[in-house]
């Protein structure tokens, strides 16, 4: 596109303008995780990432967590609880997750202060995958998960919405859950059949799914973070990862600043030019992109 007007650019020097961003936007991409942790429930979610340096191609892992309005990625060379624990120092809200091993185990060795609740989506795609399988008994548990997703639209996505939350979940959801464990129960099928399989994943991690009964806060999936997941999976198939560690730490940065722009509603353009201006100006000053939206009194 820049040779069509006449501009003959290398590759490397797109790469040095890129990484002098990063420079400047490092204090923003910081405050960012503190912004994320600074809320009481964050999505955790991991994809690999590839890192192709000179001496060979080696699979890394792209850490998210995410809220409603925001993404955080950080590339890392290990999927351990280390880095969980270095991620989320000191958060002591909720992390919403999958079950994955490496959040359990800092909450059952004692240095996080968190709370794990698990993600009713994942449960029901067991079932979903198991249904050619076992047509009418996936049937009748997919059908309550869907009701207790039914309950949940009952209640307006507002900020003083928690009050009739917490009713209709204890007046419905409670039933539903009951039900579901009732259901699994009364199953009878070999250990290493698929269905028993199933039941099993469900049952470890059934404290963490019927927390968001006592806790009108707690959503009911993880599927924020894993739609927050998408443009690094997209960039992973268009160019299969980074040639360099300082090529992850510059993907991570742009794709959690980029994303936290979409999802805010602010053009990511936009956002990334005034806040590189705003940091040229004032070194390490901090522009997110919740900074440049209106407040609704201030628009009317």
């Amino acid at each position: 596109m820049m040779q069509r007007q006449g501009l003959l650019i290398d590759t490397q020097t797109l790469w040095d303008q890129l990484f002098a961003l990063y420079g400047h936007l490092e204090p923003s991409y910081e405050a960012l995780l503190e912004r994320i942790l600074g809320r009481a429930q964050v999505g955790a979610d991991e994809t690999w990432w590839r890192l192709m340096d000179r001496k060979a191609s080696k699979k890394w892992w792209d850490w998210c967590l995410a809220t409603d309005d925001a993404v955080y990625h950080r590339i890392h060379p290990s999927r351990s609880a280390e880095v969980v624990e270095d991620l989320l120092a000191g958060y002591e809200g909720v992390v919403m997750s999958d079950g994955f091993a490496a959040y359990e185990t800092l909450v059952r060795a004692g240095p996080a202060k968190y709370r794990s609740a698990h993600c009713w989506a994942h449960v029901r795609r067991k079932f979903i995958e198991l249904e050619p399988l076992y047509p009418e008994v996936c049937t009748e548990v997919l059908d309550l998960i869907g009701e207790l997703y039914g309950v949940e639209k009952t209640v307006p996505d507002t900020a003083d919405a928690a009050d009739l939350r917490r009713k209709v979940r204890d007046e419905l959801s409670r039933k539903l859950v009951r039900r579901i464990r009732d259901w699994a129960m009364g199953q009878r099928a070999s250990p290493q059949s698929g269905l028993r399989k199933a039941i099993a994943y469900m049952f470890n991690l059934w404290p963490g799914l019927t927390r968001f009964l006592d806790d009108p806060a707690i959503t009911l999936d993880n599927n924020g973070t894993e739609r927050a997941l998408r443009g690094v999976v997209l960039g992973r198939k268009n160019h299969y990862g980074s040639r360099s560690e300082r090529g992850t730490r510059v993907a991570a940065l742009f794709y959690s600043l980029i994303e936290t722009a979409k999802l805010c509603g602010v053009e990511p353009r936009d956002y990334l030019l005034q806040a590189t201006r705003a940091a040229i100006a004032a070194p390490g000053s901090v522009l997110l992109p919740h900074d440049l939206l209106v407040p609704a009194d201030a628009a009317a």
